[in-house]
Parts: structure tokens; C-alpha cells; sequence
């Protein structure tokens, strides 16, 4: 894009409407009920831990159980959605979701405790992370369908920084609700809270070719931009499917490779806040649950401003005329060279320096959270969704190892210092990703 494009760009872009913004909000708020719900446990956990006579281990395992799942089920949810579209599969996945949430906070009332508690929340949040799994996928075809190229970068960040929002909005109340009223009734409000929000879905979501405030000049805008507009209709008039040398695409491109070996590390040290981050701070930290609370939303905070700037970074060096691989590598690798930061936790005392680095770590992955956008430009064009599952399924194994591991380490050492530098060694691994193992960033294959 040359110079003098870029500047008309904002002028072309004021007269098309806003539609596709709408869009975005609504799959803003439902990430930040899904991350949320993931988030329960973590907060709630002391209490669990105290309430269920479970212990470290047990716990870590538990954890895991839901990336276990959110593991297994990304390649089926990313075939379910080119399959079905969006609309449907995103609905059902919410809907379910928030059940087996709610389910999980009727362990205390029945009674279990020990190993028959440990089994029966394995097997609810086994369940939540399957039928959860695909959300993200979902994000990112829906994102794929209604953004041009020049805002998706902003767009993915949106929707990946919800993530953040979810802790800066939840684990305060979520907190609170168990301070005050007690653990369980923290899992069945926020069921009810996603049971609503199905229904605020169903009936505002569309797909470009039948969403009733779609202007024809958005649709064009957004077509020309390089947004997959036609993605819907292609798939309910498509007469053949992938073949199997289209789906071997996304297992030998070196550049899919590259983007799947950065989430993963991502993920890594995502697992780490949204697991052990909380009860770092009471066991490792001595703060109380209303602080911890608290002092997580801090780290939250920045972490959504680290992802709103690096998808507006990225979008912006695009619309000066950076080729979109410069433009998406470059926020990524800064940002994971700041969250290494975090393994400094180790050598102050003071709660408030542990906060600040904590906070710096988490301003550097929400910078780094652009593999999503990534992902949208590189993906064969009918494999969106499988792609998306590909890439999330093999990310979210670090969300299985990171809990065990931690765990484990924590259980058999006592303290978290180990358990920070692993932690803090996949910023560097992803940096080589990154820079080392990818080339230059460009849609795979002619699919």
C-alpha cells in the first residue's frame, strides 16, 4: 500500500458504516464470559482447595482437565465450524458451556470430598474445555469474514484481549462472591450469565450476506479490503471437500509451524495467569483472597492495553506499507522478550516490585497476541476454521502441560522459583519461532 493510500484510507472508510464493529463487540463480551468461566476455578481455589480436601497436585490436575479437552476438540470444532458456519456451532458452544459451569459449583453441595470431588470437577471442567473449544476458531472465521486485512491485526487483538478484561471485570467480584456469599455460588451465576448471553447471540448475530444493519458499501468495503465476505455462502453452495493434500498444508507449511510453536508459548504463560497466578500471590505471596483478587486485575489491565497496542501497532505499520509479515512479527517478538521479565519475581521482596514485573509480563504477551491475526492472513481460504483448530489445539497443549507442570514443581519444592523460569523460557522460545523458524507471512496454498 503506498503513501497516499494509506491517508485516504480513513476518509474511504468514515462513509461505509459501522456494522461490522457490532459484530466485534458482541464477540468481545462472549469471549470475556468464556475466559471468565475458565477463570473460576483459579479464583476459587483456595477455598476449594480448604472446603474439598483436595491437595496441590490434585489441583493441577484438575486444571489441566480442561485444556485436555480444549486440546482434543479443536480440530473437530474448527471442522464443525466450516461445516455449519459460525452462527450455529458458537451458539450450542455457549449454551453448553455455561451449563457444565454451572454444574460444577453443585460438587460442594453433594457432598464429595477427596478423590470422588478431584474426579467429578476433572470430569465438568473436561467437559466445559471440549465444548468450549470452538470459540476461539469461531473468533477468528467470523473476524477472517467481516475485517479487511488493514484492521484485522486490531480486530483479532480485540477479541484476544478480552481475556484480560475478563480478569480486570471478574476476578474482583468473583473474589468477593466467594469471600461473601461462598465458592459455589460463584460458578452457577456466571452459568446463568452465558445461558443469557445465548440468547442475546442468536438473535443478533449473522453472517455478512444476511445481517440485516449491513450497508451494501460496508460489504463492499469490507470485500475489497481482503475480508472472506463470501466464506458463508461458498460453504452452503460447495460441492467438494478438502482434499488430502490441502489438509496436509497445515501440517507441513513451515510458516503454519512457526505460528502454531508462538501460541503455544502464548498459551504457556496465559495457563500460568489464569491457573496458578491467584494462588501464586496467597501461598507463594501471603495475600489474602481479597487481595489477590485485586492485585490480579492490575496485571490484567495491562495486559489488555499491551493487546489493544499490538494489534494497532501491527495494523498500522500495514497501512504505512510494512508487508503484513514485518508488521505481525514485530509487536510478537518485543512482546515476548517482555514477558521473560516475570522470573525477576524471584529476586525482590517487596509485594509491590512482584506486581510491577508480574504487570510488565503481562503488558509483553498482550503485545504478543497477534496469532490470531496472523493466522487469518496465512490459512488456506476453505480451511479457516480447521486451520484455527489446528492452531489452537496444538497452542493449548501448553494449557495441559503448564498446570501439571507447575503443580508438580510447587508440590515437590515447596515454592514457585523453578515453576517461574519455566514459565518465563517460552517468551524465548517463541521469540525463536518467530524470528528463526518462520519466513515471510503469506496466505498458504490456493485453498
Amino acid at each position: 500500500m503506498n503513501s497516499k493510500s494509506a491517508v485516504a484510507a480513513p476518509q474511504a472508510v468514515a462513509g461505509v458504516g459501522r456494522h461490522r464493529f457490532l459484530v466485534l463487540a458482541l464477540i468481545f463480551v462472549i469471549t470475556v464470559i468464556n475466559y471468565a468461566d475458565r477463570a473460576t476455578l483459579s479464583i476459587t481455589g483456595t477455598e476449594v482447595l480448604k472446603d474439598l480436601g483436595l491437595d496441590p497436585v490434585m489441583l493441577g490436575m484438575i486444571f489441566s482437565a480442561f485444556a485436555w479437552a480444549y486440546a482434543l476438540g479443536q480440530v473437530p470444532g474448527g471442522w464443525l465450524l466450516d461445516r455449519f458456519g459460525a452462527r450455529r456451532v458458537y451458539g450450542i458452544s455457549l449454551i453448553l458451556w455455561s451449563l457444565f459451569t454451572l454444574l460444577q459449583g453443585t460438587v460442594g453441595w453433594l457432598g464429595l470430598a477427596g478423590v470422588s470431588a478431584a474426579v467429578a470437577l476433572f470430569s465438568m471442567r473436561f467437559m466445559l474445555g471440549l465444548v468450549e473449544s470452538p470459540a476461539f476458531p469461531a473468533n477468528s472465521r467470523i473476524v477472517s469474514c467481516w475485517f479487511p486485512t488493514r484492521e484485522r491485526g486490531t480486530a483479532s487483538a480485540l477479541f484476544n484481549s478480552a481475556q484480560y478484561m475478563a480478569v480486570v471485570v471478574f476476578a474482583p467480584l468473583m473474589a468477593w462472591m466467594t469471600h461473601t456469599l461462598s465458592w459455589e455460588q460463584v460458578f452457577i451465576w456466571m452459568g446463568v450469565l452465558g445461558l443469557v448471553l445465548s440468547v442475546v447471540w442468536f438473535r443478533l448475530y449473522h453472517e455478512p450476506h444476511s445481517a440485516p444493519g449491513l450497508s451494501r458499501e460496508e460489504l463492499d468495503y469490507m470485500r475489497e479490503g481482503g475480508a472472506l465476505v463470501d466464506l458463508e455462502q461458498e460453504r452452503k453452495t460447495a460441492k467438494s471437500k478438502p482434499t488430502r493434500a490441502e489438509i496436509a498444508q497445515l501440517f507441513t507449511s513451515r510458516n503454519l509451524w512457526a505460528v502454531y510453536l508462538g501460541q503455544y508459548c502464548i498459551t504457556a504463560l496465559t495457563y500460568f495467569f489464569i491457573t496458578w497466578f491467584p494462588i501464586y500471590l496467597i501461598k507463594g505471596r501471603g495475600m489474602t483472597i481479597m487481595e489477590a483478587g485485586w492485585v490480579a486485575a492490575l496485571p490484567a489491565i495491562c495486559g489488555f492495553s499491551g493487546g489493544i497496542l499490538g494489534g494497532f501497532v501491527s495494523d498500522c505499520l500495514i497501512r504505512r506499507g510494512v508487508h503484513p509479515s514485518k508488521a505481525r512479527k514485530t509487536p510478537f517478538v518485543i512482546g515476548m522478550a517482555l514477558s521473560t521479565s516475570l522470573v525477576l519475581a524471584n529476586y525482590v521482596d517487596g509485594n509491590a516490585a512482584v506486581i510491577a514485573l508480574m504487570t510488565l509480563a503481562f503488558f509483553g504477551k498482550g503485545l504478543a497476541a497477534v496469532g490470531w491475526a496472523v493466522l487469518s492472513d496465512v490459512a488456506p481460504k476453505k480451511m479457516v476454521g480447521l486451520c484455527g483448530g489446528v492452531f489452537n489445539g496444538i497452542g493449548n497443549i501448553a494449557g495441559i502441560v503448564t498446570p501439571l507442570v507447575i503443580g508438580y514443581v510447587v508440590a515437590s519444592t515447596g515454592s514457585f522459583h523453578n515453576a517461574l523460569w519455566f514459565v518465563a523460557a517460552h517468551g524465548v522460545l517463541g521469540i525463536f519461532a518467530y524470528l528463526l523458524l518462520a519466513t515471510r507471512f503469506e496466505r498458504t496454498g490456493q485453498a
